[in-house]
């Protein structure tokens, strides 16, 4: 005859079994989005982190009730299979507090346009139409973002920034000197997300100024992406 303490109720069993797939789920969340199916790629994830979280929650009830105590070892293993997912979870929650827009521009008066982005993104790409009320988003949320005046000449400005475009890693698909006109996509390196870049260089008495701006191919919002994306190239670039 079995002793009670040699199997675990269902319910720590099931437990243990929930949290174990949403924890494979993560990377097949992860691989599907780098397939280009984000849309199925993102409700998976979202399942997956908010599921283990909820997971968690109901681990940490059953570890503290005295008639639980005989598996307590079972309950903690499940606990540990639950953890990455409200890691992620937690993470999201502190992103920060962030305006559901995707469309960055140093110059929110006259944003530079991309030229060739269309073909690049695709039908299914968010569109790359200025819309105004994102541009009312932008200005609340980032009003320090402005355009890059450098001292450099508008030929060694252009050079520069080709040189910033490589060290940042992102892949430039069409450049223009006599336009000063850069444009290139940035992969995310988790989802593999693509946001397209458009870099605009116009002379100045003494030097020149670059204005950037970063639109993600998907999604509503980018979590601030585009912004630090535009503020990581103002950064690497010298003589501002």
């Amino acid at each position: 005859m079995e002793s009670s303490s040699s199997k675990a109720p269902r319910l720590v069993n099931w437990t243990g079994y929930l949290s174990l797939a949403m924890l494979l789920i993560l990377p097949v969340s992860v691989l599907a989005a780098r397939t280009g199916a984000w849309q199925p790629a993102l409700l998976i994830y979202a399942i997956a982190i908010l599921g283990s979280t909820l997971l968690l929650v109901v681990a940490i009830v059953l570890l503290v009730m005295p008639r639980m105590a005989a598996w307590r070892t079972n309950i903690t293993l499940n606990m540990l299979f639950s953890f990455p997912g409200t890691l992620l979870f937690i993470t999201m929650l502190n992103a920060g507090d962030y305006p559901t827009i995707h469309d960055i521009t140093t110059d929110t008066d006259e944003p530079p346009l991309f030229v060739m982005a269309e073909q690049a993104r695709g039908p299914d790409s968010n569109t790359l139409a200025i819309k105004p009320d994102s541009i009312l988003q932008q200005r609340d949320a980032y009003p320090e973002l402005s355009g890059l005046e450098s001292s450099l000449a508008p030929s060694a400005a252009f050079d520069r920034a080709l040189v910033v475009v490589r060290e940042l890693e992102w892949e430039i698909y069409h450049e223009d000197r006599g336009a000063g006109i850069i444009e290139a996509v940035d992969t995310t390196s988790f989802m593999a997300f693509k946001d397209d870049v458009v870099i605009r260089i116009r002379p100045l008495p003494g030097g020149s100024l670059l204005d950037l701006r970063s639109v993600s191919r998907v999604g509503k919002g980018d979590i601030g992406a585009n912004a630090k994306r535009i503020n990581a190239f103002i950064a690497a670039f010298p003589g501002s």
